[in-house]
């Protein structure tokens, strides 16, 4: 059971591993290896975001990328792990960026 996960590529567990441990009773119970994020620094920005009263970040994912359950993108790029944190202070600049490993951009 143990190997790659079978999340689709636009999740943030895709490429995780999948590790068993294995009870004291001999149940084995599947889970997903910890997650590193990547350095903000090594993601290509796209742009930047001002955050505006009423911003969400799963609206942002999906003004940005086209999908709302993206937002764990924007939270990587700026790295924060509960969502609200990110649009809580209205003039808070948020970078919008690729993927990790994706290059490109307007420098790229």
């Amino acid at each position: 059971m143990a190997g790659a996960s079978s999340y689709p590529r636009t999740s943030r567990y895709f490429g995780i591993d999948v590790a068993v441990h294995v009870r004291a009773d001999g149940v084995e119970v599947p889970y997903l290896r910890r997650r590193i994020l990547p350095p903000a620094e090594r993601l290509t920005v796209l742009t930047e975001h001002e955050v505006s009263e009423g911003d969400r970040a799963d609206l942002l994912a999906y003004r940005y990328f086209g999908d709302a359950e993206q937002w764990w993108r924007i939270a990587d790029a700026n790295p924060v792990l509960d969502p609200d944190e990110l649009t809580a202070t209205p003039g808070r600049r948020l970078r919008i960026t690729l993927p990790d490993g994706v290059p490109g951009g307007l420098d790229g």
